[in-house]
């Protein structure tokens, strides 16, 4: 385990309780944190698993273990919440055929059921050789698609999805063009869309029998609400700058017409923008007024404070810059920490004997391990 000072003081509560699902059986930290005279703020890293190939996607199962999708592999792995000679226990729990891998193209996002104690039921988010797709699956089992066509390509395919905290399920998808689809509302490229867990269109969207909740996106690899139920969403693969948005109903987020802030109404300003060179991220998480994202060129967390009505408060502030490499799953566990996946053992990357692993974060004020 290693502790970390933040610069800049954040400040977290005791972790709400969280219905699906309980902390991992973790080991004890082998050494306390111990304070900093000069009121910054503390992380303990400690490593959970190792030696996985590109992670891209993770979600908790109820018992506490996380399922984790590996992008080229086409593998789904429980990890935890038994452990082992090398931290959580790393079991291979299927490997999906459907799956076409290639470039940034394969086994992308994962989310369980909310109702998982009653139907066993696990999302994916996939290419094939012909599109990206959501399925549903009992694991084990062979995946049932629910949502076909989503535009595919070499690099930009989206591929967050996540259950809201109106039980309906959320899509990120990438243009996969030079910017065309993001703005035709006929395309499912470049969008957030919102649908029901058999493939439709949820209830109030934006426009009757649509799927597409809000537009204007480049590549949308992240997606998490805070308490008071708004969205965040990454965007990547833009020319200029990478971005953290904050998603309402209808908005358009400007690709392939403008980056970053605009001063035409008709797009969405982001929250926070930053060069290309320090973010193209990918996970996003919350922790209560912490909205922090996992980044690939910027081999970084990025963590932006909010108010109680989700404006920017303060400065970004950096975390891990450079410690691990390539960082793009990202996601808060059960119990308060987040967990965060490197993903070296890709293009790009420069992966370590290690890589890829599954690293913990917990921050000295945020009560992790409490629940």
């Amino acid at each position: 385990m290693a502790v970390l000072v933040l610069a800049a003081a954040c400040s977290f509560g005791p972790p709400d309780p969280d219905e699906a699902g309980r902390p991992p059986n973790l080991p004890p930290p082998s050494a306390p944190a111990s304070s900093d005279p000069g009121g910054g703020q503390e992380v303990a890293v400690t490593v959970l698993a190792k030696n996985l190939e590109v992670p891209w996607g993770m979600a908790f199962l109820p018992d506490g273990a996380a399922l984790v999708t590996e992008r080229d592999t086409a593998r789904i792995l429980r990890v935890g919440p038994d452990t082992d000679a090398d931290g959580l226990k790393v079991t291979e729990v299927q490997r999906l055929s459907e799956v076409e891998p290639g470039g940034d193209a394969g086994l992308l996002g994962i989310a369980v059921s909310p109702q998982y104690k009653a139907d066993k039921t696990v999302f994916v988010y996939y290419t094939t050789a012909t599109d990206n797709r959501v399925a549903k699956l009992t694991l084990g089992g062979k995946p049932q698609p629910i949502l076909t066509g989503i535009p595919r390509s070499p690099d930009d395919n989206g591929g967050q999805i996540a259950f809201g905290p109106d039980g309906f399920l959320y899509v990120g998808t990438g243009d996969a063009t030079p910017g065309r689809q993001a703005q035709d509302p006929k395309s499912l490229g470049g969008k957030i869309l919102r649908i029901t867990t058999d493939g439709r269109p949820a209830p109030g969207n934006p426009a009757k029998d649509s799927l597409v909740w809000s537009s204007g996106h480049r590549n949308v690899r992240g997606l998490a609400w805070d308490s008071g139920k708004r969205l965040y969403a990454s965007e990547s693969g833009q020319k200029t700058y990478g971005e953290l948005n904050l998603i309402q109903k209808g908005k358009n987020y400007g690709w392939g017409k403008v980056e970053g802030s605009a001063s035409d109404p008709a797009y969405a300003d982001p929250l926070v923008s930053w060069p290309v060179a320090e973010s193209n991220c990918a996970g996003v998480a919350v922790l209560e007024h912490m909205i922090a994202s996992a980044c690939l060129l910027g081999k970084r967390l990025w963590l932006v404070d909010t108010t109680g009505n989700g404006t920017l408060l303060g400065q970004p502030q950096a975390l891990l810059t450079g410690a691990y490499g390539r960082l793009r799953a990202l996601t808060a566990a059960p119990d308060g920490s987040l967990w965060v996946a490197t993903s070296n053992q890709e293009d790009g990357g420069d992966p370590g004997p290690d890589d890829d692993r599954i690293i913990r974060l917990v921050f000295a004020d945020g009560g992790a391990g409490r629940s």
